[in-house]
């Protein structure tokens, strides 16, 4: 694998590719382990790798992802009042946004086309895609390192994570759905 195809497969993953990032980074963590890699190297690499492939994605969305769901975003339900309170959220919340999207399953692919889209100044989303990224792959390769001659372990600890993403979720959009009928009665 090496320190290259870390930066590779973790720019699949954080761009709109459907890779997942345990793929690369748990088997770096074993690798850390066993004396074939080393630890910083292993994250500096899994960080640039996410690092470039949200600068895709980001871009993707500042010059392209406006035009495109202006043009077709009718045919996934986003409208263009949709696209304007898009834009209010991330001026509201977008670095809370970027920072904990890159935490979450799945979300992390695709949190950085909306800061694009929006026009978020570039280098704080790159700080805080930085930073997300730096716990998420810290995690993994820790996972890696101490769990990662037991798979099973492995995936117990993932699949517990993921429900709690799930359920963190959940919770945070039924108070969004309370707080947003709460204040339309008033």
């Amino acid at each position: 694998m090496g320190y290259t195809g870390i930066v590779v497969m973790m720019f699949l993953e954080a761009s709109f590719f459907p890779f997942p990032s345990e793929v690369s980074m748990i088997p770096a963590g074993y690798f850390i382990s066993q004396g074939k890699m080393t630890f910083f190297m292993a994250i500096g690499a899994g960080i640039l790798g996410s690092i470039l492939g949200s600068s895709l994605n980001y871009f993707l969305g500042k010059y392209l992802g406006r035009e495109f769901l202006s043009k077709y975003g009718k045919y996934v339900f986003i409208s263009h009042e949709k696209l304007e309170k898009m834009d209010i959220l991330f001026k509201e919340k977008g670095k809370s946004i970027v920072f904990f999207g890159r935490l979450i399953p799945v979300v992390r692919q695709y949190i950085s086309f909306p800061p694009g889209i929006s026009n978020m100044n570039f280098y704080v989303f790159m700080f805080l895609t930085g930073l997300g990224s730096s716990i998420w792959v810290t995690f993994l390769v820790l996972l890696g390192y101490f769990y990662g001659d037991n798979q099973s372990l492995i995936n117990n600890a993932l699949n517990n994570f993921k429900y709690l993403c799930i359920i963190l979720l959940i919770i945070g959009f039924s108070i969004f759905i309370y707080n947003k009928f709460k204040n339309k009665s008033k």
